[in-house]
């Protein structure tokens, strides 16, 4: 290794950093995926629209738009080869005015330039006949049926687990501290340690412009875009069928009004410029603007069903595409990821991936297991095979989250299997216990009681996701 830990260190474990590492696995390199928090998915890919776009918003020939529709593509195959919830339901852009109407042939221009398929344009009679409770005043909409929903938890981790099965190294509350140019590579401070590497791909989210300003002369500006949603019942999960926009603005692409591929209604996001990288705080006028533009594409959401409210950062960049080049000597940026990041994320994932083993001259492993299953979900199988399972893991019959009717077998799997969850939101992102109606308020003590005995921890070790979060504080 001529004094190198690592040929390649990744910085973030969010979808991008995940993506990156899957398709850097097919390669005989040594790969070191490091991420401050205790899971993968816990900044930015875990708060956003969980949305795949189709395509028509990113400028014609801007990183975005290609990668977009790449993405967009890729998507259903890659769901079916690594095992995690994804639907093509289709997208409309809705025009409120008959003034509006040229920026709406604008757009619908740019889908076509940008290569997006079947698109087109609907009346606003048409478009309430495909989305009956569409607002009346809806006078044409773009029509997409390319357009997508995905979990991006299972997403993220499902390239994660893919990853490490493949032989990439994860390092966990890991915080990188500085980066330094040494001989042949970068050394990185981490707060375990040093870590040597002979190249950096840095997928930092809202931090990529600290770490690429480190060793880079040309410095970039990342702005955490701060937006606010409201997550509705499943009992609300068929208002819509497709994912429902408005005309884009200043700041991207609005309200939007969509389900979720677990049954939910999803309504969101706002969108504020904001200092602080860990600002999450959900405030009631954001969440009441959300709910007031939102009723302008649908009308009579039934917001009386939410059951959550979250915030989520995107990292805007202030040149306004993705930065995915080598910006140093074995250096290389994904940085600016901001939406439609998550729909990018596969095409990402080789675009830099590509990069770096042309750079490091490496040859592609003779064994790759390109497959991963994922967690086994007894609602789906039929009533002889849900027995079946029952009868050899017993576990898989004890419902621990009565709100998503999640067994005791899932939790155990999502806790013991390739890059287990240790804490209750990993739980909940592999499993949703706690996702439910009551958002956790009844499963939490058993969840806790099989973590600590999956993980040989006492109660008081339990956190809700990293360090500082525990669950049981106090005198006992």
């Amino acid at each position: 290794m001529n004094g190198f830990d690592y040929d390649v260190t990744i910085i973030g474990g969010g979808v991008t950093g995940s993506a990156v590492a899957r398709e850097l696995s097919r390669y005989d390199l040594r790969v070191c995926l490091i991420e401050k928090e205790e899971d993968v998915c816990s900044g930015t890919s875990k708060a956003n629209s969980a949305i795949v776009h189709a395509g028509y918003d990113a400028a014609t020939g801007s990183l975005k738009a290609k990668l977009n529709v790449e993405g967009n593509r890729i998507m259903g195959e890659l769901s079916e080869e690594l095992d995690f919830d994804f639907k093509r339901n289709g997208s409309m852009v809705l025009c409120f005015s008959e003034e509006d109407l040229p920026a709406l042939k604008e757009l619908h221009a740019r889908g076509v330039a940008n290569g997006v398929p079947d698109i087109c344009i609907v009346s606003g009679d048409e478009a309430r006949e495909m989305e009956p409770n569409l607002s009346d005043e809806v006078v044409a909409a773009i029509y997409a049926p390319t357009g997508g929903i995905v979990c991006p938890f299972g997403l993220t981790i499902a390239l994660a687990e893919n990853a490490c099965d493949n032989g990439v190294e994860f390092k966990f509350l890991t915080e990188v501290e500085s980066i330094e140019k040494a001989e042949g590579g970068y050394r990185l401070v981490t707060n375990k340690g040093e870590i040597k590497t002979r190249y950096v791909v840095n997928a930092a989210g809202v931090y990529a412009d600290v770490f690429h300003n480190m060793v880079c002369e040309d410095k970039i500006h990342i702005v955490p875009r701060k937006g606010d949603y409201c997550l509705l019942d499943k009992e609300a999960g068929n208002f819509v069928s497709r994912t429902i926009f408005q005309l884009p603005g200043k700041y991207g692409k609005g309200i939007l009004v969509t389900p979720t591929v677990h049954g939910n209604l999803l309504v969101g996001p706002t969108a504020a410029d904001i200092e602080d990288k860990e600002g999450t705080a959900t405030t009631a006028a954001e969440l009441a603007e959300a709910m007031s533009k939102a009723s302008k594409s649908v009308k009579n959401i039934p917001f009386r069903l939410t059951i959550t409210s979250f915030s989520g950062l995107r990292a805007h960049e202030d040149g306004d595409d993705f930065i995915l080049k080598e910006s140093a000597d074995g250096f290389f940026d994904a940085a600016g990821i901001e939406s439609p990041g998550l729909s990018c994320a596969p095409a990402i994932g080789k675009y830099i991936a590509d990069m770096v083993v042309e750079k490091a001259g490496a040859e592609e492993k003779k064994e790759f297991k390109a497959g991963r299953k994922g967690i086994v979900r007894p609602e789906l199988l039929s009533k002889e095979e849900r027995e079946a399972l029952i009868r050899e893991n017993p576990a898989y019959g004890v419902i621990v989250c009565r709100c998503e009717g999640v067994s005791e077998g899932e939790i155990v799997d999502a806790v013991t299997r390739t890059l287990g969850a240790v804490s209750l939101d990993g739980i909940k992102r592999r499993v949703r216990a706690g996702m439910g109606r009551c958002q956790a308020g009844f499963c939490t003590p058993r969840t806790m009681e099989i973590l600590s005995r999956e993980r040989n921890l006492s109660m008081e070790e339990i956190c809700k996701n990293g360090p500082g979060s525990e669950m049981l504080t106090g005198n006992k």
